[in-house]
């Protein structure tokens, strides 16, 4: 069964985004500019607004020093003309030249963002992993982006749950800008990574969440298989060894078992299933050509039914 997706309301915030975050990590990485505008007009143009990247990206590739994808984004914005119809994501912490979460790295690199991206504000701001920075100096120096006008709300990504609730509580008492989402690494292979602690913390707090890995580097795509072909992939170290625990080719079954009853492809049930979960808004998918977007859009439309959902949860208990 399928619905006409709806906007999702961010926690407290006043973003409302497409319930499929478009992740930016492949821009200006495995597609260049030109592939990443098309990827980039597709998604708009099936109804999506929201688009994740970080001044780290892609600080790994050989020849790039970070902010190619924030970059490519800025290119894409002045050249389509379309910066109010999109929620921009960005995240502070982990540049190899601006590393850590210092009120002077969080106000240094905001201005970066902001210079590549091309934008006078940042909607969505996460620190981007977590440190030994205070609470008291990190959450004050978002606050201060916040009522510059250069950030409209902060989120935190790779955070445990007692520092999320120390620094929600820092905020509240201080009356600052409230973390509205959190971006764990959760998926139906990597549960334990944010159910628990982390998610009570959330739901009691009316956060948002924004999942990535949200298809374990392309394993709950289908295409890695127990003694089946090498995928030509950036990801597929990291996509394979999911083979090699017991749990992966049981979610695997599980999968193709409810995408042969919709007829779709085993990532959309695999999205829909993260979307479903309690307190998350946009599960993050990326995809580095035009054919790779259909089957992560086609997540945002389709409900399981219960007897489905308690298929994919015990496989991947």
């Amino acid at each position: 069964m399928t619905g006409t997706p709806s906007r999702v309301r961010l926690g407290s915030s006043d973003l409302s985004v497409f319930p499929l975050s478009l992740g930016g990590n492949v821009f200006g990485w495995t597609a260049d500019e030109q592939q990443s505008f098309a990827v980039l007009d597709a998604y708009t143009a099936a109804g999506g607004n929201f688009i994740d990247t970080a001044d780290v990206y892609s600080a790994w590739a050989p020849g790039n020093t970070g902010g190619e994808s924030e970059t490519v984004i800025g290119a894409w914005l002045r050249s389509r003309g379309n910066r109010d119809d999109v929620v921009i994501a960005t995240k502070v912490g982990m540049h190899p030249e601006a590393s850590g979460l210092s009120a002077a790295t969080i106000k240094a690199s905001a201005e970066g963002s902001l210079r590549r991206l091309g934008v006078d504000h940042i909607d969505l701001y996460y620190t981007h992993r977590d440190d030994e920075t205070p609470v008291e100096e990190f959450v004050t120096a978002l606050d201060e982006l916040v009522r510059e006008g250069k950030v409209r709300a902060v989120a935190a990504s790779n955070i445990g749950a007692e520092r999320l609730a120390e620094a929600l509580a820092f905020a509240e008492r201080e009356g600052l800008a409230p973390y509205v989402a959190v971006q764990p690494h959760y998926n139906l292979v990597s549960r334990a990574t944010f159910e628990g602690p982390l998610a009570e913390v959330v739901a009691e707090h009316g956060l948002a969440t924004v999942p990535y890995y949200a298809l374990a580097s392309g394993f709950l795509t289908g295409k890695y298989r127990p003694g089946g072909p090498e995928v030509p992939s950036a990801r597929a170290e990291g996509a394979a060894r999911y083979l090699a625990e017991p749990r992966g080719p049981k979610v695997l079954e599980a999968l193709d078992t409810v995408a042969a009853e919709h007829g779709v492809e085993v990532a959309t049930v695999a999205l829909a299933w993260l979307a479903a979960r309690p307190t998350v808004a946009a599960p993050i998918a990326s995809a580095r050509t035009v054919d790779q977007l259909p089957p992560l859009l086609a997540a945002a439309a389709l409900e399981l039914t219960p007897a489905q959902t308690a298929l994919l949860d015990d496989a991947s208990a």
